[in-house]
């Protein structure tokens, strides 16, 4: 048996199941596995709809060494088209920015829309001839991505055969459906990302469970106990932690964000963070939320990418914007705390007699289950 092929195809209670096997964590053969079968076959997140604020703009993502393009097209809406020139794969745009006319490869001058068509291939059937009865330009257009966007989160799904979005993730959906309202980004400092020197996965894990706090976060721990959290487990979907007792952020003289409108009294002092398998984790409270995007570099580095969003816009809440600041480096600060514990349980992975460790009963749930979903995803594609 190769020692790969060690991964169960049903989840194992929590009390008796062992974590993944160090090759999810330390091997570049099994990071190609789950590039495939998990990051590829799922509904991933790329980017931000912030990113690109307003029809024209473009920009560039490397999702796992494939070149994907975010576009927002003259009527607002969003697609993503892998960033490869349908003549001779050239690169189209290489720097984000507002597309100024169309697409066009700087190699032989082929243009494509904003919606991904392609419309013009100067002197393609020779000097002065711009047109080809081969060269179909219906035909021919930048290849389109499944993508969906939630939350400002621009999702997609490469390969083409997961389930929609909406039914996917139906039951979050469901679950946050009082959030379902518009989110604005909090501007120039509501984002920050963070270069971390540990497997996608670690972060995940980390995100989920609340049994760290008192150890990691003494800060937040003070005010959001361990016993004032709860477990969050949706099998082959979600998991994570919520609060009851989230606290709003005051400033000098009493200020605070606008709540988000038509919320249930659960949301006065409850707050929920879960992880939107595989590489997506959001948080929700009254005031404000929050996304990151894990982005896996390779077997021992991520970036974790923060935005910050609230209820109003921030030119419609000047008055705001110290309290946004203090609130991303309050967020920074409880994030950049965790560092030291995914970079160190990677380190703990390159430990050959290391057998995956013991999940706690009680407190594990949500990263076991994660686990059992990466073992579920890479058993189907091995036997695909």
């Amino acid at each position: 048996m190769n020692k790969h092929d060690t991964l169960a195809p049903v989840m194992a209670p929590v009390n008796v199941a062992n974590g993944l096997p160090n090759a999810h964590y330390i091997d570049p053969a099994v990071f190609a596995e789950e590039k495939r079968s998990v990051l590829f076959k799922n509904w991933s997140g790329i980017g931000f709809g912030k990113d690109v604020p307003e029809p024209g703009y473009a920009k560039p993502v490397d999702f796992l060494g494939m070149p994907l393009l975010i576009v927002r097209d003259k009527d607002g809406e969003i697609g993503v088209f892998q960033n490869t020139c349908r003549h001779r794969g050239m690169i189209l745009v290489e720097k984000a920015g507002k597309i100024r006319g169309a697409i066009r490869c700087a190699y032989h001058s082929w243009c494509y829309g904003l919606d991904g068509r392609l419309v013009s291939t100067p002197h393609v059937g020779g000097p002065g001839n711009n047109k080809h009865e081969d060269i179909k330009l219906d035909e021919l257009g930048l290849v389109r991505i499944r993508s969906y966007v939630w939350r400002d989160v621009v999702f997609v799904n490469v390969d083409g055969t997961a389930p929609e979005f909406e039914d996917a993730h139906a039951t979050l959906l469901e679950r946050w459906k009082e959030f379902e309202t518009p989110v604005h980004h909090g501007g120039e400092g509501s984002g920050f990302k963070l270069e971390v020197k540990t497997n996608w996965k670690l972060a995940v894990e980390n995100y989920c469970e609340s049994y760290h706090l008192p150890w990691v976060h003494p800060g937040l721990n003070s005010y959001s106990r361990l016993e004032d959290h709860y477990n969050i487990e949706v099998p082959g979907h979600y998991s994570g932690q919520g609060t009851l007792v989230y606290r709003q952020l005051k400033g000098e003289n009493g200020e605070i964000f606008p709540d988000f409108e038509g919320l249930s009294s659960k949301w006065d002092e409850g707050g929920e963070y879960v992880a939107v398998y595989p590489n997506v984790l959001l948080g929700v409270q009254r005031d404000h939320a929050f996304a990151i995007i894990l982005e896996p570099v390779d077997t021992e580095n991520t970036v974790e990418h923060i935005e910050l969003y609230y209820s109003k816009s921030s030119e419609d809440t000047p008055e705001l914007e110290a309290l946004r600041d203090e609130n991303s480096k309050l967020w920074k600060t409880v994030f950049e705390e965790d560092v030291f514990v995914v970079e160190g349980m990677q380190k703990g992975r390159h430990g050959e007699l290391f057998d995956g460790g013991r999940f706690s009963p009680a407190m594990d749930g949500p990263t076991h289950n994660f686990h059992a979903w990466v073992a579920d995803q890479v058993t189907k594609g091995r036997e695909a």
